[in-house]
């Protein structure tokens, strides 16, 4: 797939000067701060790429620079993709969204709701009403996350290893596992951040016949070129991989071999990753590894209605139910949600399938638009895409966890001052 050629900002009805100040912001702010190792941000605005900028170290020890080509974790930026993907097989006329999951994950058939009581002796009960595709979806299922530490059924997750950073065991393993531990919650009733992205891909595989991975290869990733993307890195690319850091308490990042306030804390090693072999377990919620240029091309995609360069992934009737408010009530994120954590978390939205969805811009408090859609990575990633601006805007690093600091609600602010000339 053909980049896209860059452009001046003005030319697409963007200020540089603007622009250039988010760089600057980042540069202080994070980067000589020492809270990030280096960042990358690439906008795309009106079929144009605006502006691209990196700075700062990918590998901190080797003093590796962020390049254009960087390979990052891109974690829960993985979830758009694999939602994709699960589309495409609805499109097909294979599954449905409002067929209930245990058709295709028997085991299922029986799972309770936690009531009281410890790993392996539950008491639950009954869930008001099966749970369906679309719960899975748009994360209303009932499943949850280890890392949300709320809950006895978080700790079995815990203990079962069920959807951590570092992955184990296989994805039916996983299915074979969840088929142990209630519910959260009777599905549909809350909202609550969960592995059920790992589920969509575990039932990619299932209903198209073929390993999940290979699914995404031949039907997403080949065809639109997104060849730096894959759930591992090969060793020809090694060189590019980055490091992964995790925040400290003090606001900065504290690394392993020196342990100074101000500095990083190695999480992951590019030189010893578990990311560099493929993995045991397929990971459709965040196992995915890809650069700023391959995302940007699977964006363009969803801009488009669903095809880039003559690849069609889905149909714009598809992308738009994708990108509408699936939450029930039409709540928001806020009003719903039972989790401690999410890549979203601001009143006035909503969220879609494999999507948070603005709804009401002025309840979140930042410029955008309604039916603006994004999410975000572990590690600080994040994208956005408004269809109404004809923007794209990628920004990555690799510094956990995201919510450190409030730089996706900054890079909005910033990134919609410097549009000087609104469709809207």
């Amino acid at each position: 797939m053909l980049a896209p050629t860059p452009a001046s900002p003005e030319s697409a009805g963007m200020s540089k000067a603007a622009l250039d100040r988010v760089d600057a912001h980042l540069k202080q702010r994070y980067v000589d701060a020492g809270r990030f190792p280096g960042t990358q941000l690439l906008v795309y605005r009106r079929g144009k790429v605006v502006h691209s900028a990196v700075q700062g170290f990918a590998d901190l020890e080797r003093k590796a620079l962020v390049r254009d080509d960087t390979i990052f974790r891109i974690y829960s930026m993985t979830k758009p993709i694999t939602s994709v993907a699960f589309m495409m097989l609805v499109e097909e006329g294979r599954v449905a969204l409002d067929e209930p999951v245990h058709k295709y994950i028997p085991e299922w058939k029986n799972l309770g709701v936690f009531q009281a009581g410890t790993a392996p002796a539950f008491l639950t009960r009954p869930p008001s009403r099966p749970m369906l595709i679309i719960d899975l979806l748009r994360h209303t299922s009932g499943l949850t996350y280890g890392f949300q530490q709320r809950s006895n059924v978080d700790a079995a997750y815990r203990e079962m290893k069920i959807g951590e950073v570092v992955k184990a065991g296989t994805l039916q393993s996983m299915i074979e596992d969840l088929a142990k531990i209630p519910l959260e919650f009777s599905p549909g009733e809350a909202w609550n951040y969960s592995v059920a992205t790992d589920v969509i891909g575990y039932l990619v595989g299932k209903i198209s016949g073929q390993p999940f991975e290979q699914f995404l290869k031949e039907r997403i990733l080949d065809p639109l070129g997104m060849t730096d993307t894959d759930f591992f890195v090969p060793a020809s690319k090694a060189h590019r991989f980055a490091a992964c850091y995790s925040a400290d308490a003090q606001g900065g990042m504290t690394f392993h071999a020196t342990n100074r306030k101000g500095t990083l804390t190695l999480q992951d090693d590019p030189a010893t990753s578990s990311f560099l072999s493929p993995p045991s377990f397929i990971s459709g919620g965040g196992g995915l590894c890809s650069t700023a240029a391959d995302y940007l091309t699977f964006c363009r995609a969803l801009l488009g209605g669903g095809e880039l360069g003559g690849v069609r992934l889905l149909g714009p009737k598809t992308l738009a139910l994708m990108t509408s408010n699936h939450l029930p009530g039409g709540l928001d994120l806020p009003g719903l949600s039972r989790s401690l954590f999410s890549e979203a978390t601001y009143n006035g939205i909503g969220f879609g399938i494999g999507f948070s969805v603005t709804m009401n811009p002025t309840l979140t408090l930042i410029p955008g638009s309604a039916g603006e859609y994004s999410w975000g990575g572990a590690a600080t990633t994040s994208f956005w895409i408004d269809p109404a601006e004809e923007l794209i805007t990628i920004f990555m690093t690799q510094v956990l966890p995201s919510s450190a600091y409030p730089l996706r609600r900054e890079l909005r602010t910033m990134v919609y001052a410097a549009i000087t000339d609104s469709n809207l």
